[in-house]
């Protein structure tokens, strides 16, 4: 092979390598923006669950807090937490797989580099 085409070869696998990191990052902060709002409604969850079914329960909408149905509160934050749980673990998937797609280009680019070196020892 071409040190020219090595290069190029080289070069488009960086750049893939390069977007598998940035995408892995950006799965990253999504996965932590995530993990706070599971962390908040755990917390929410462990105030209902101290609070009577007969107590009051208001939520925010806008700049209004409505009342809600205790029972009601409950199942939207499980449904809530439910939903959240799921996004990380999609979120851990994907992670986990770009991840071997990186170890992938690290190994094709370490055997380019050094069949470009072995090239270069040639001439």
């Amino acid at each position: 092979m071409a040190a020219e085409e090595l290069q190029k070869q080289f070069q488009t696998e960086l750049d893939a390598f390069k977007q598998c990191q940035k995408e892995i990052n950006q799965l990253a902060g999504m996965r932590q923006q995530l993990d706070g709002q599971l962390n908040e409604n755990s917390i929410v969850k462990e105030e209902l669950a101290l609070l009577k079914p007969s107590g009051e329960v208001y939520k925010m909408v806008g700049p209004i807090l409505l009342r809600q149905d205790h029972t009601e509160a409950k199942e939207n934050i499980d449904k809530r937490m439910s939903y959240i749980k799921n996004e990380l673990q999609r979120i851990d998937d994907r992670i986990h797989t770009l991840e071997g797609k990186q170890d992938e280009f690290r190994e094709t680019l370490t055997k380019l580099q050094q069949q470009f070196q072995a090239q270069q020892i040639k001439k």
